[in-house]
């Protein structure tokens, strides 16, 4: 099935990003991140819906997706089937679909150096999923895996990490970032980081934002922020005092390098 093109009769044009959106740009992809934290104290987290501060695969592995509820299976009452997205060996993007089998660990095909999106494409009578859906490696004890990688939250179908990795051979342009904040504990702030690692380097913060109480904070970047193929880039947060339920998000378009 194709597109209708942009240019009509008057000679106008659509939106250089809703091009980009609707696949009409060659070479160029539309990215949307983002990702929850619904308990971040007083120590810096990532932003995303497993808690903690992420951990990254050493190597290209690979993955075991499993469920902590049994009716996650593929003739369940609950998810039946997620697609999983990320980087192989040589941060080309990849990608499958994986039938699930409950509380009993299903291998990916792929071996997968980065986990970037996970969602439940098909579903049984419940129409979600009942348990937490783990992509990890490692023992799995009722369902969850010793080390995660990729988690979608119970009622989401899909995953909540603000975190990506630029595949090789692209680099990003960073045009947004969003971040809000809830905290019950008054005259209390959260820190934002978005933070970048190079391959090779180490991660050094990009932007830094103090929202308080409970607060959000936009940054438009008119002239957007360049990640070269291969940097990780993650959003981190840190509370104040008490506890932060934290979301971020951030968009951009990821353009291929010319040969």
């Amino acid at each position: 099935m194709g597109t209708y093109s942009s240019a009509t009769r008057q000679g106008a044009y659509e939106p250089f990003e809703l091009q980009v959106a609707r696949g009409q740009v060659d070479g160029h992809k539309a990215l949307f991140k983002f990702g929850i934290n619904g308990d971040v104290g007083t120590s810096i987290e990532t932003v995303w819906a497993q808690g903690g501060t992420y951990v990254y695969p050493a190597s290209a592995t690979v993955m075991k997706i499993s469920s902590s509820s049994a009716d996650d299976a593929s003739a369940g009452t609950g998810a039946r089937s997620i697609a999983i997205f990320g980087l192989d060996a040589n941060y080309n993007e990849i990608s499958e679909s994986v039938l699930l089998d409950g509380q009993t660990a299903v291998n990916t095909g792929n071996s997968y150096l980065r986990i970037s999106r996970m969602y439940v494409t098909t579903a049984g009578s419940g129409a979600t999923a009942v348990g937490t859906i783990y992509a990890g490696t490692g023992t799995v004890t009722s369902g969850v895996p010793a080390t995660v990688y990729g988690m979608i939250a119970i009622g989401a179908n899909q995953t909540q990490m603000a975190f990506w990795t630029v595949p090789a051979g692209y680099t990003l342009y960073l045009m947004g970032v969003f971040y809000t904040s809830g905290n019950a504990t008054a005259n209390t702030w959260t820190n934002f980081q978005m933070n970048q690692r190079p391959l090779g380097g180490v991660f050094r913060q990009q932007t830094s934002a103090r929202v308080a109480g409970n607060g959000d904070f936009i940054l438009d970047l008119h002239t957007p922020l360049v990640f070269a193929e291969k940097t990780d880039i993650e959003i981190r947060a840190i509370a104040s005092a008490g506890a932060s339920n934290v979301s971020a998000e951030f968009e951009g378009i990821y353009i291929k390098n010319p040969d």
